[in-house]
């Protein structure tokens, strides 16, 4: 039953939808995937999400889940098969949800700033920076958020390891680097050189002209 009408509708420059790809590749769980255009969104989408109206919009045999976050614990939940994405222990669990939870709240919004401002707000960069050092904190020396292996708060982390980074150059702003977040940059080469991630992710070259079109578009 699991594996029946498996469908995901996403968009190329949505961080969001590729976390869902991401876990089900890592479940190797068979899926159709819709790609949505955001400035023109189909019926389907409205139909499924008609509170927020964007993607991820995740359906299971006709039901539909949204939020990514909620996805990805939904997928762990049912595909028993391949790694898991949220810890057993459930102090341990709790704990992936904070960190994730901290990347989608206080990241996404300093970074949203960031992007809005094309890098004149002087406060949000500063603030990034220190919430990019909390989490690098909590990283320690560990390969992984999810120790060994790629877990929830990796897979939020495309945030970090991909999307920050095309802000960073679309603003030409130093932001996140080797030299200012040693681990944290450590660890989002790795992510980033992880088999999945690699064929999952769009290269930069395509998210920079979406994101700033009057610099890229033509380059």
């Amino acid at each position: 039953m699991t594996d029946q009408e498996v469908k995901l509708f996403g968009a190329m420059e949505s961080a969001f939808s590729r976390r869902v790809e991401i876990a089900l590749k890592m479940k190797g769980v068979k899926y159709e995937y819709v790609a949505e255009n955001l400035s023109n969104k189909s019926p389907q989408l409205l139909k499924f999400n008609p509170i927020h109206k964007k993607v991820p919009v995740f359906l299971h045999n006709g039901r539909s889940i949204v939020e990514s976050l909620v996805i990805l614990e939904y997928i762990d939940e049912i595909w028993k098969s391949g790694p898991s994405i949220l810890p057993k222990d459930p102090y341990e669990r709790a704990i992936s949800r904070f960190w994730a939870n901290f990347i989608d709240t206080k990241i996404l919004d300093a970074l949203t700033k960031i992007y809005i401002s094309k890098g004149e707000e002087q406060d949000a960069v500063v603030e990034i920076g220190e919430l990019l050092s909390t989490l690098e904190n909590e990283l320690k020396d560990k390969k992984f958020f999810g120790g060994e292996s790629i877990g929830l708060v990796d897979i939020a982390a495309n945030l970090i390891a991909l999307w920050l980074d095309v802000v960073q150059k679309g603003v030409g702003k130093e932001i996140f680097t080797k030299q200012t977040h040693p681990k944290l940059f450590k660890w989002s080469e790795e992510y980033m050189n992880c088999s999945i991630i690699k064929e999952t992710l769009p290269a930069r070259a395509d998210l920079l002209p979406h994101y700033f079109p009057s610099a890229y578009a033509s380059k």
